[in-house]
């Protein structure tokens, strides 16, 4: 399959149906569950992945579908897929519980372990964003498709895109050696996947994560990072790719535009520390 941009306007109106299902339930009160690892689940989070897996089976029934809440199939099973769904229903579950707006559907066609197509809404707020591997990245609004580029640097003040609900020290020191180099940076905090859309829409130069995410969470962000221009990578250097390993979590990466406004080496070094 290669005819991605084809399925862009079909995932973006799966998305749009899975807010509506996640809004139906945010209007009202809602029981928060958790998962094994502590997290936390709602009936939003499960009824997304319902409306999901329906409309994407409907769409390409030849694709497995991979979503957060729907299980993960065995390493022997799922090492045979060349190209599937990965699916974050409900990405920014705590940003949801705390009526903040800040959440998103988050949507992924991987093929041979790329994200070659993403869809990233939010459907509090009606940001929208795409991105196809090769062809463009872009945000929707009233006005239509607005096309996505990164911003160059060096710019007067550095813009961190950062977590709302998971600081850290590493944080406060990467701050700390930007000041030092470049003058204080400016933050933006937020919830999801949103982040990475910061910097794939130029209003952010570069969104740190040093700690755990899963690949459902930032698949889909960086298809739209990378077809923006930008680069969702490892404190190696490595870009993330899919489906490599039997479990899904994902190393601490850093997704950024242009360039990196430290070296690498000196990022590295902060993650470690």
């Amino acid at each position: 399959m290669n005819d991605w941009l084809s399925l862009r306007d079909p995932v973006r109106s799966i998305a749009a149906q899975a807010g509506e299902a996640i809004m139906r339930v945010y209007a009202e009160d809602f029981d928060i569950m958790h998962k094994s690892d502590d997290s936390p689940v709602t009936e939003a989070d499960l009824s997304a992945h319902r409306v999901i897996k329906a409309g994407l089976q409907a769409l390409t029934p030849h694709l497995p579908v991979l979503t957060e809440e729907g299980g993960l199939p065995d390493w022997s099973v799922r090492q045979q897929w060349s190209d599937y769904w990965l699916v974050d229903p409900l990405d920014g579950t705590r940003e949801f519980v705390k009526r903040n707006g800040e959440f998103s559907v988050n949507i992924a066609l991987i093929h041979q372990h790329q994200p070659v197509l993403g869809v990233v809404y939010a459907p509090a707020t009606g940001a929208e964003f795409a991105g196809v591997q090769g062809v463009g990245s872009w945000r929707f609004t009233a006005q239509g498709a607005q096309p996505l580029k990164v911003r160059p640097l060096p710019n007067p003040t550095i813009t961190l895109a950062l977590s709302r609900s998971h600081g850290s020290r590493r944080e406060q020191a990467l701050i700390d050696a930007l000041t030092e180099r470049a003058g204080e940076p400016q933050v933006i905090r937020c919830g999801s996947a949103l982040k990475t859309c910061l910097v794939a829409e130029g209003l952010a130069d570069l969104y740190p994560r040093f700690g755990p995410t899963s690949e459902w969470d930032t698949a889909a962000s960086q298809c739209v990072l990378e077809a923006a221009g930008g680069q969702l990578v490892d404190l190696n250097g490595q870009r993330l790719t899919y489906n490599r390993r039997a479990v899904v979590l994902n190393p601490s990466f850093l997704a950024y535009g242009e360039r990196l406004p430290l070296p690498l080496a000196q990022l590295a070094r902060i993650s470690a520390d």
